[in-house]
């Protein structure tokens, strides 16, 4: 399997339409009214999704990195807390690929060169460069806010007609999470000078420090950017839940763009998905052919 398809498919299993009424979830910027963290926290911490088992979905897939761009159709399937089952075709609409993440366990299937993959998530890492996880996966697909810990101390702000919530590190691991973004946003902001941005890098590894900003709609309190910054290893992942539509009375995200990055590269993928459904059971089969 080739470095392009090992990155589709953990980019698939890491998070993470044209069916049904859909809804904008940004709107032109406003004056927003102050309000605290805690009560931002307390809105978005509200809109559980109750009764949410199961999901699946057909996706379109547009991957850019280092090999260039890839397009490709997949079909993806969730049971909550328990396990993702992701199938990629190409134009052909002959399966090529199949990954199954469980909560501990990533396996993957390359039919295209008769070889698999299975180990834990760990071991996983080792393997890709990138640790996947079934929560965080399985979060993204519900457009919910990736790494939140309500107990934990945020900053609020408001910016572009939106809330953000950050975590409260120290400022200078905000303002260097701030210098990597792909986008530098915070107005009249001066970029670290890049000797103390190193500075500040080599003491957030000691720290283990990771950065998390929140972007939240004003109306609807629905997250729409989540932006992770792991200082400490220089990588980021961003998450933007550009649009919603109506499952059954949940606003679920149907175009999700994903963006990872390093020192080195960055590979970004964006999901249109279509025909969502949240009704079960799913079958996630899952069998490595003897001729492998």
């Amino acid at each position: 399997m080739n470095t392009t398809a090992r990155t589709v498919l953990v980019l698939l299993v890491l998070l993470i339409g044209a069916c049904r009424s859909k809804q904008a979830v940004v709107q032109a910027p406003r004056e927003l009214p102050v309000r605290s963290a805690e009560k931002l926290i307390e809105r978005i911490t509200s809109q559980r999704l109750e009764g949410i088992r199961y999901y699946s979905a057909k996706a379109e897939v547009d991957i850019n990195g280092p090999d260039g761009h890839q397009g490709f159709k997949a079909t993806l399937r969730s049971v909550l807390d328990s396990a993702a089952w992701i199938s990629i075709t190409p134009a052909l609409g002959i399966e090529v690929a199949r990954a199954l993440l469980t909560t501990d366990s990533l396996k993957v299937l390359d039919k295209i060169h008769d070889q698999y993959w299975v180990g834990d998530t760990t071991a996983a890492r080792t393997r890709f460069g990138l640790q996947p996880s079934l929560d965080l996966f399985q979060k993204a697909l519900f457009g919910l806010p990736i790494g939140l810990e309500p107990d934990e101390k945020y900053k609020a702000d408001r910016e572009d007609g939106q809330y953000v919530l950050t975590s409260k590190e120290k400022k200078r691991f905000r303002r260097a999470a701030e210098d990597l973004a792909p986008e530098d946003t915070l107005a009249d902001d001066r970029d670290m000078r890049e000797n103390r941005l190193e500075r500040t890098l080599r003491r957030a590894e000691r720290k283990d420090a990771v950065v998390y900003r929140y972007w939240i709609e004003p109306d609807s309190f629905l997250v729409t950017r989540v932006l992770i910054s792991d200082l400490g290893r220089d990588q980021q992942a961003d998450v933007r839940y550009l649009h919603r539509t109506d499952v059954n009375g949940h606003a679920l995200p149907d175009h999700i763009t994903l963006s990872l990055s390093d020192s080195t590269k960055q590979v970004s993928a964006a999901f249109q998905l279509d025909r969502i459904g949240i009704d079960g059971p799913l079958q996630l089969n899952f069998r490595i052919p003897e001729k492998f």
